[in-house]
């Protein structure tokens, strides 16, 4: 019984996602003699918490939560921040047992709301097996930005059948198909930030909104060391969607910077990605969707910062041979491609690869005409 509700709490949980961040997902269920009389959930920042969402539900319903069981993804928070303590409600409530999927590792929190409840005489069980593992998982931006200060960092890949990562120029410029890119807006969305290499920028002008309605915008963060980023780009433009934050090296250059901070950009200096990545959670990144290119992609792996990737493989090779660029299928008779040593500098590997990283875990699944890789390397 306890795993079905935890279940429940788990799925509602999700109905926050995209609009809570900082702040973790979480999910509650009051049940009592086996029937649920309250449900909620943490909707958005600055709204009721998951505990007092199912209270105030169980009100709704003319349900008295007096000696029930709730059923909470993450352990009920005792510390006054935009909503006052979860534990505060649940002792007024009159609640007999709180069953939690997960702790809390943030240092605020870390077993007091547990210890206070228990000292109110509520019995207090913490699950394990599935429901535990799904509800660290559930969260795991918030937590790693609790232990460590930095964001979770997500790659985002897509490539073809022979291992190509851009086309020709002239030629579209996607890989992966609709189904993939729409897919992509909806984690665009989900993300606190995305990043992106000054060499996307200019080499596609792009907007990097979530282009779905109602979302939360992310923030957009550009790694351009020497401030090259155009002032009438569409990034500067469309500040009142979403803020611009420019990474940039210490020494770039003061009259770039100066004009870039004149055009309403956040200028963020920073020597390495690990301490761009430090610089962005003090800001309350806790996610970062790193969108490209291949040098910025390199970087965060050469620095060991990616903890997930996410790479759409498309039905399609995209050789080229001495002739140049050739985009779309390879049929019989076709030039044979350039192997990498005869390769221009953008197909070359960087000089010293990051270490060999085997994932956790990994799925597979398809999205359109794409099959969508994601892989697991650390878990928070």
């Amino acid at each position: 019984m306890d795993r079905a509700h935890l279940q429940r709490a788990l799925e509602l949980a999700e109905g926050g996602r995209g609009r809570v961040s900082p702040n973790p997902l979480v999910g509650a269920v009051v049940v009592r003699d086996g029937q649920v009389i309250g449900e909620g959930f943490h909707a958005g920042l600055g709204e009721l918490h998951a505990e007092r969402a199912a209270l105030g539900d169980c009100r709704e319903r003319g349900e008295e939560p007096a000696g029930a069981t709730m059923y909470v993804t993450l352990e009920p928070c005792a510390h006054q921040g935009r909503q006052p303590p979860c534990v505060e409600a649940i002792l007024e409530a009159g609640i007999g047992r709180v069953a939690i999927a997960s702790e809390d590792p943030s240092e605020k929190a870390a077993g007091r709301g547990p210890g206070i409840l228990r000292d109110g005489g509520v019995e207090v069980a913490f699950a394990s097996g599935a429901e535990a593992t799904a509800a660290r998982r559930l969260n795991q931006p918030f937590r790693k930005h609790a232990r460590t200060g930095l964001p979770l960092v997500i790659l985002k890949m897509a490539m073809s059948l022979d291992g190509q990562t851009a086309t020709a120029p002239g030629d579209s410029p996607w890989i992966s198909g609709p189904a993939s890119r729409e897919l992509v807006h909806r984690w665009r969305a989900e993300s606190d930030a995305i990043a992106v290499g000054i060499g996307t920028v200019l080499a596609d002008d792009p907007l990097l909104t979530a282009r779905i309605d109602g979302a939360r915008q992310p923030k957009r963060v550009i790694f351009d060391s020497q401030a090259r980023l155009p002032l009438d780009s569409q990034l500067l433009q469309t500040l009142d969607q979403a803020p611009v934050l420019v990474v940039t090296s210490p020494d770039a250059p003061t009259d770039r910077t100066g004009s870039l901070k004149a055009a309403g950009a956040e200028i963020v200096p920073a020597a390495d990605v690990e301490s761009a990545l430090r610089e962005l959670g003090r800001r309350e990144v806790t996610s970062l969707f790193v969108e490209g290119g291949r040098t910025l992609a390199s970087s965060f792996l050469a620095a060991e910062q990616v903890d997930e990737s996410r790479t759409f493989v498309a039905p399609v090779l995209l050789g080229r041979d001495k002739g140049g660029w050739r985009a779309g299928p390879v049929t019989a008779g076709d030039p044979p491609c350039l192997p990498v040593a005869e390769a221009s500098s953008d197909m070359v590997p960087p000089t010293v690869p990051p270490a060999r990283v085997t994932a956790l875990d990994s799925t597979s699944k398809r999205v359109g005409d794409d099959v969508l890789i994601t892989a697991r390397f650390r878990e928070w």
